[in-house]
């Protein structure tokens, strides 16, 4: 009989860990909907990218990873998100809407060209050939993640039969994106938007329980799998949403416009 309940409750763990993410009730991971969006955007209609420049996009949730028994010092977003920004801005619409010129490492690039203008003047003397000028931009985008929700909703249900049985418990965090472009010569903000993105977390587990040698002996069994949302791809997917929303903005505030296309 015990060899019997044992054997049970393995097939029992294996179909519950194999069928994660398959219940009805449980939510699943949204797919990034605006991907579509964010190749096939109109574009501009002056028929030449907006040079942008981008300094900086930092976390300014100042919020840590969550951890129910101790105190952690990890954040709970990536501090690195610049990147996903300038790939996002050189990308969106095929790559013909923005070029984006280095800011972020400034200050590397200026001691670069100082250090080849001090060589090229040491070997060539008043005759070395200058640098071609730094390309500048006309508009800076600007903003950070400003928001970071932990546990907006969460839940579970489970039951058992004859102390057998699954359980299930889901989770979801929402991250928060601002986006502004901002113009160079005036320093007035011309659009601005803000993105969220969903993050899921779910758990599954089963258990067993059961007493033998009338309640003086026990066996029990747990097993589970659980699966978290990347919140690094959460990111990125919320930094391209707000991109795009971007774009929308300024086509609607008259900053720029989509090209028509031709009706034959």
């Amino acid at each position: 009989m015990r060899r019997l309940i044992i054997i049970l409750a393995l097939i029992l763990t294996g179909c519950a860990t194999s069928s994660v993410f398959n219940d009805p009730k449980k939510p699943t991971a949204v797919k990034n909907l605006m991907q579509k969006e964010f190749d096939t955007i109109p574009p501009p209609a002056v028929g030449r990218p907006v040079i942008v420049a981008v300094y900086s996009f930092q976390d300014k949730t100042g919020q840590r990873r969550p951890a129910a028994q101790f105190a952690n010092l990890s954040t709970a977003v990536t501090q690195g998100a610049e990147a996903f920004l300038i790939k996002a801005l050189q990308d969106v619409g095929r790559g013909e809407w923005f070029e984006v010129v280095e800011r972020v490492s400034i200050d590397s690039l200026i001691k670069e060209r100082q250090l080849i203008r001090q060589m090229r003047e040491s070997y060539e003397g008043n005759d070395a050939k200058p640098l071609a000028p730094m390309m500048y931009a006309g508009m800076i985008i600007e903003g950070g993640i400003v928001g970071y929700d932990s546990s907006v909703r969460s839940g579970g249900f489970a039951y058992r039969m004859l102390g057998i049985g699954p359980q299930t418990q889901y989770s979801e965090d929402i991250v928060t994106i601002s986006l502004r472009a901002v113009s160079v010569s005036s320093g007035k903000v011309l659009a601005t938007v803000t993105t969220q993105k969903t993050i899921y977390s779910a758990a599954d587990s089963v258990a067993v329980l059961k007493f033998f040698d009338q309640g003086t002996q026990a066996f029990e069994l747990e097993s589970g799998i659980t699966v978290n949302e990347p919140g690094t791809l959460a990111v990125k997917a919320a930094v391209e949403g707000a991109v795009v929303d971007l774009i929308k903005e300024g086509e609607k505030k008259g900053i720029w416009s989509f090209e028509k296309p031709n009706i034959e």
